[in-house]
């Protein structure tokens, strides 16, 4: 138990410190390209504005206490040599009137029509095509498209986001072992607290046992001396259930070790399930109920068959204790590298149940229609079985009017 909580913790801070720094890289992508947008589109509205060409340097207006050598756009005096851009301007009928190429070099003037065509094509007045941020004007002699490269700056928000992702990875290893050492720590109180609680039902149910097997003793005695009678019978149904449950409470302490393991053997699961349902049929016939399988034959698996056994017993009794009346029970085995075993019973109230609590010890939904007939254990027996299995057992809503466990070891 205590290895599980280790594992959470790790697994909540790891996923934790992932979506901080997701959230993180995810914004920082989206303020650079919405300011890389903004930057192109103030170039593009720069050359726009000046017929196509970019202005000079001191007509281009200076922001409000900005220094001279500084622009809007972080503008400066090597802007008109370092920015890429083309222009394009057509005719109403989407006739090339004239192509101005000579501050870039990857695009022909071929392409630049082609591009031109697919901005005006699109109707907006900006836009992205590749790595070109365009500008759409409309004009009664036809439409004049500016399209500014932003492949520099990609490129370094590229390097930038690779650099700030290579950190991320280092970190996260940091991270992950700082974690990693700090769980015992963090775990502590709680591991101090379950052992105390360990310890507490393991000396408490030794010290019961000693009376309960007095108590069953001289009920035998008086039995045979005054005879039966409710009385009697009350006392021992109820020695017997208190039995039962430090027996299963010393179980459920012993699955609860670390180092505790079970008996690992290859046997035939099918026969397991199948011998284990047989013996409950009589039991379901007498309360009304109708017992079914359909298990698969020959179904082998690697690990304990009476643990198995018990965990098939466990849910078959759980079944028959909150199965409507006259209802139906099914249990179905199928096989494959992970055995899948589903025992279904009909419950009305399926959708009012709590289905990630039924295996918390104690615990039982109803109490009204519960109390008295069921330890509250059973279920967290089947789990602790199936989790030294290294398997999963889930509870579900089965089509809203039964409820399914299941089982993949």
């Amino acid at each position: 138990m205590i290895y599980r909580l280790r594992k959470k913790f790790i697994k909540i801070c790891m996923a934790s410190f992932l979506a901080v720094f997701i959230a993180l890289i995810a914004s920082v992508f989206l303020i650079n390209h919405f300011q890389t947008a903004e930057q192109l589109d103030q170039l593009a509205d720069l050359i726009s504005d000046n017929g196509g060409k970019f202005p000079a340097f001191d007509d281009i207006p200076r922001g409000e206490n900005k220094p001279d050598r500084f622009r809007p756009g972080g503008l400066n005096k090597e802007s008109p040599f370092t920015t890429r851009y083309f222009t394009v301007k057509l005719d109403n009928n989407g006739n090339t009137i004239a192509v101005d190429t000579h501050s870039i070099a990857s695009v022909s003037e071929t392409e630049a029509v082609d591009y031109a065509k697919i901005a005006v094509s699109r109707g907006a007045s900006r836009g992205w095509k590749g790595n070109f941020r365009y500008k759409l004007s409309i004009s009664d002699s036809g439409a004049f498209i500016v399209f500014v490269s932003g492949a520099e700056l990609f490129s370094s928000s590229r390097m930038f986001m690779l650099s700030t992702l290579s950190v991320f990875a280092f970190g996260s290893v940091i991270v992950l072992l700082l974690v990693i050492l700090f769980s015992k720590h963090a775990v502590m109180p709680a591991a101090e607290s379950f052992e105390k609680q360990k310890q507490f039902v393991t000396d408490a149910s030794h010290e019961l046992k000693t009376p309960l097997t007095l108590i069953l003793t001289n009920l035998d005695i008086a039995e045979s001396e005054l005879g039966q009678n409710e009385w009697l019978d009350d006392i021992r149904s109820e020695s017997q259930d208190m039995a039962l449950l430090v027996n299963r409470l010393v179980t459920l302490s012993k699955m609860d070790e670390e180092g505790s393991t079970f008996e690992i053997e290859r046997f035939n699961l099918s026969e397991t399930v199948n011998e284990t349902t047989a013996s409950f049929i009589n039991a379901a016939e007498r309360k009304g109920l109708t017992l079914s399988s359909n298990i698969e034959p020959n179904v082998f698996y690697n690990g304990d068959a009476g643990a198995l056994g018990q965990l098939t017993s466990g849910l078959l009794e759980n079944a028959l204790k909150y199965c409507d009346p006259n209802g139906t029970i099914q249990v179905t085995l199928t096989g494959g590298a992970h055995p899948v075993m589903t025992v279904d019973n009909t419950y009305a109230a399926v959708g009012k149940l709590e289905l990630d609590r039924l295996f918390d010890r104690f615990y039982r939904d109803d109490k009204a229609r519960t109390a008295g007939s069921g330890l509250g254990l059973g279920l967290s027996i089947a789990r602790a079985i199936t989790e030294k299995h290294r398997g999963e057992i889930t509870a579900l809503n089965h089509g809203g009017s039964a409820i399914r466990f299941r089982v993949r070891l």
